[in-house]
């Protein structure tokens, strides 16, 4: 066990920690030695009633309009100024889009704590380009925690989900594989209208379909009231929502044309579905129902070459063909909410559905041969069919209550419960070329592995301080998850399938969780800081046993740390703002990255875990700048993140033609890096989107008695352009590219996928049509296309090209009822995503 440590040796951030530390320390003691009067308020949308997060306060003298104070709202759109003499002011409102507001006429006694009335702010039509005519908005809202991106105008991920919404987001890249990765790591949480939930993220994202979608948040640096899982910090999804009375229903459709391409596959891709949002508000009642079916599949190819050393001996066997997946999700969700009073909320929410995904690798190994002491012998050739399906059937349940005292105190708690049952078999069969009839051999792997997750959150916001916001609380969380692994090989003299008991195994993991935080947030004139502490306590226990009988063996692990967090940001303008922020977190590890009993993933691979990995721990550093000008806007941030017990897949020799993938703790990660985004409007029917991340990424450790030391830099371009053609016609087109980037043992090279969309809209925008061109190439470009490369010297080198089908023809179809009432609001996944 780890005892609690409240200082880290040879950790480069400390000196951040500690600058941090010291301005909250004379913060709180400017506050309790001078503390006079107070004005709170909250500041809020006028058309939507929503609160505004970041809105800036400024409160003057009337006397001779000299700036006294100020305060930035937080989540809920309330602020706190104190320190304030008596006297006579006002206050200006403002925030980027709206218009400024001035509050007059505002009397002060002496030490009194005053709460101001409601303050609603309009938007801006000039700022935001003749919104009502042209349909252009400002779709990204830059702010010192996070970035907030509006799905509407992303166009190209219409019909899909929330990974092509994300896809749009700076620092922002996926690959080959559709793995989501931030700033290059692929660890982060996922929040569904903040709340948090803790499933992989291309399984929580590929299941909630984009139309649902209003904006996407990532919170770079989370503060300690947040969890501590997650590598590159949290996403949150916010779905649409509204304000009034009233019915509203979504209906969207969506059907791929044939493929243009189809990689001499077996079959031919399928690719359409249907989702729909129902959502009803009357009086203290919120009933929301929402369904979805959708069949996304993609062709493609997979070209390789694999070469092992032994003593005097290559052994290489290259290979080529079918790479392509069969993907069918649907789903049911329904949430009932009940408002019995304007502080008092009770949510109640369903989720289940069905997540099937079939990825078929049919490879000819046509060369296969040996080089013994410089002499080539001669050529064999097989085929091996592997289908690989992986499927997952969920049903959850959550509880959640909200209340504010009239303190402004508030207490909120949250529970969640979910079952996951997650199997699925792996067939793999190597064949005769070009016999196919002949059989060398036939396998099959399976497995049935039922998760059981609970989690409860109990938080309380205690009533404005002088000393600032505070915050504390609880969250409790517990996870089991059993399996039977049984992997099976037939036995060509007697047609049975018999257990291969060094392949099969059982496990049985129980992860116990309490975490307890304090967070304190504070506003002094310009000035805004945040420090807090999250600890948390983990235990894990890990039991594995064999088929024979010869293994059972309990792996534990588990400890008690501090994570610590910090935030600081000044606005020296009204458009321009510096932010410093810090922040210390966790990812753990799954169940399948433990499991040491090897997987046949195909038949040149065996994938195995660790049963003694470690979590990895993580401390972020960032600084930057948010600018604002008229409609534009611009970001830039400059940051370090160091990861210590780095997971990663590496790789050793099994036999002469089999690698064996491992996942385990190589060392330590480093990334030193800048991102930048801007959103610019460059006439009223004309703007762009770019967002771009270049860092510099290190490995060092080291695996099986070697060691690894590789570094290079790395870049993301995430570009987007919108032209309103006429009223109801728009056309964007989205570049997105990741660049060749190191591994423990090798590199992956450049990926990008460039798009094309066009939409029309009808009958008042309820009806609008969409058409997509995905991955766009023409055979003039390689997009949707990546080569993986690993090696070690005298041991094995690896390449394989995965190709992935290109000039995809999407059309959307979507019907919109009573567009601006919708705020409908549906729980998701925990645990068992995570697992998939």
């Amino acid at each position: 066990m780890d005892f609690l440590v409240f200082v880290y040796q040879s950790n480069p951030i400390l000196a951040a920690m500690k600058a941090l530390s010291i301005l909250f320390t004379l913060g709180l003691f400017s506050q309790i030695a001078f503390s006079q009067g107070q004005l709170s308020g909250v500041v809020n949308d006028k058309s939507s009633q929503k609160p505004i997060e970041f809105a800036s306060v400024a409160l003057y003298k009337s006397s001779d309009s000299t700036l006294l104070n100020g305060g930035i709202t937080d989540a809920e759109g309330k602020f706190l100024i104190d320190n304030l003499p008596q006297g006579s002011y006002y206050a200006m409102a403002s925030f980027l889009g709206y218009k400024t507001l001035i509050i007059s006429s505002i009397q002060l006694s002496k030490n009194e704590k005053k709460p101001l009335e409601p303050i609603f702010l309009s938007s801006d039509l000039q700022e935001l380009q003749g919104v009502e005519v042209q349909g252009q908005r400002i779709s990204t809202d830059f702010q010192t925690q996070k970035q907030s991106f509006s799905a509407d105008n992303f166009e190209s991920s219409k019909g899909g989900t929330a990974t092509d919404v994300l896809r749009n987001l700076p620092g922002v890249s996926i690959n080959a594989e559709g793995q989501v990765a931030i700033r290059g790591s692929s660890g982060f949480v996922v929040m569904i209208n903040g709340k948090p939930v803790q499933g992989d993220p291309v399984g929580i994202l590929g299941q909630l379909p984009a139309n649902a979608i209003e904006k996407v948040e990532w919170i770079s640096s989370p503060s300690a009231q947040y969890d501590s899982e997650g590598k590159a910090g949290i996403i949150n999804i916010t779905t649409s929502k509204g304000s009034t009375d009233g019915l509203f229903l979504q209906v969207n459709t969506r059907a791929g044309l044939p493929s243009i391409e189809n990689y001499d596959n077996a079959e031919s891709q399928k690719r359409f579905g249907g989702d729909f949002n129902l959502n009803y508000v009357k009086d203290k009642w919120d009933i929301s129902l929402g369904g979805s079916y959708q069949r996304n599949d993609q062709s493609g190819r997979r070209v390789g070459n694999v070469i092992t050393y032994s003593v005097d001996t290559e052994t290489h066997f290259p290979s080529n063909g079918e790479r392509s997946i069969n993907e069918l999700n649907y789903s049911g969700r329904f949430t009932l909410g009940y408002t019995p009073s304007a502080n008092t909320n009770f949510t109640l929410g369903f989720y289940a559905g069905v997540r099937d995904r079939v990825r078929t690798a049919d490879i000819l190994y046509f060369d296969n041969h040996r080089v013994v002491n410089g002499q080539r012998t001669p050529p064999f050739q097989y085929f091996n069919a592997n289908d690989q399906n992986r499927r997952g059937d969920f049903v959850l349940g959550s509880l959640d209550y909200n209340h504010t005292f009239g303190s402004k105190a508030k207490l909120s708690s949250s529970f969640l419960y979910e079952y996951t049952m997650l199997g699925g078999p792996t067939i793999n069969r190597n064949l005769g070329y070009p016999n196919l009839s002949f059989v060398y051999q036939d396998e099959y792997n399976t497995n049935d592995n039922p998760l059981n997750g609970v989690r409860w959150n109990l938080d309380y916001t205690f009533k404005p301080l002088s000393i600032g916001q505070l915050q504390a609380g609880y969250q409790f969380r517990y996870l089991n998850h059993v399996g039977d692994f049984f992997y099976e090989r037939k036995n060509n003299e007697t047609g049975l399938f018999e257990l291969v008991p060094e392949f099969s195994s059982e496990v049985n993991l129980n992860r116990l969780i309490h975490a307890g935080y304090l967070q304190l947030n504070k506003s002094i004139k310009n000035w805004s800081y945040g420090v807090g502490v999250r600890v948390e306590f983990m235990n894990r226990d890990f039991q594995l046993q064999d088929k024979r009988n010869t293994i059972d063996t309990l792996y534990q692990y588990n400890y008690i740390r501090p994570f610590f967090s910090g935030n600081l940001a000044y606005q020296a303008k009204e458009d321009l703002t510096w932010k410093l922020n810090f922040s210390q977190r966790v990812e753990r590890e799954t169940t399948f990255k433990m499991n040491p009993f090897p997987e046949r993933e195909h038949s040149e691979t065996l994938e195995q875990g660790d049963p003694n990995v470690l979590p990895e721990f993580i401390d972020q550093l960032e600084g930057g700048m948010i600018k604002t000008w008229k409609d534009n806007s611009f970001f830039a941030t400059a940051y370090y993140t160091r990861v210590k017990n780095l997971v990663n897949r590496v790789n050793t020799v099994y036999n002469d033609s089999i690698l064996n993938r491992i996942y385990s703790n190589v060392g330590i990660g480093q990334s030193v890096g800048l991102e930048m985004g801007s959103e610019l409007f460059f006439t009223q029917k004309w703007k762009g989107f770019f967002g771009g991340n270049v860092y510099r990424y290190s490995i060092k450790g080291d695996f099986d008695n070697r060691p690894i030391n590789q570094s290079a830099w790395v870049y993301s371009i995430n570009f987007n352009t919108t032209v309103i053609l006429s009223p109801t016609l728009t056309t964007q087109f989205t570049f997105n590219y990741l660049s060749n980037r190191v591994t423990a043992q090798g590199e992956d090279s450049r990926f990008y996928q460039p798009s094309l969309n066009v939409k029309k809209s009808f009958l008042d925008n309820r009806l609008s049509l969409n058409l997509q061109w995905l991955n766009m190439d023409l055979g003039l470009l390689r997009s949707n296309e990546q080569r993986i490369t690993t090696f070690r010297p005298r041991d094995f080198y690896t390449t394989t090209n995965y190709i992935y089908e290109v000039d995809m023809l999407i059309v959307n179809l979507s019907y919109t009822i009573n567009g601006s009432k919708n705020r409908s609001k549906f729980v998701k996944s925990e645990f068992g995503e995570k697992e998939f």
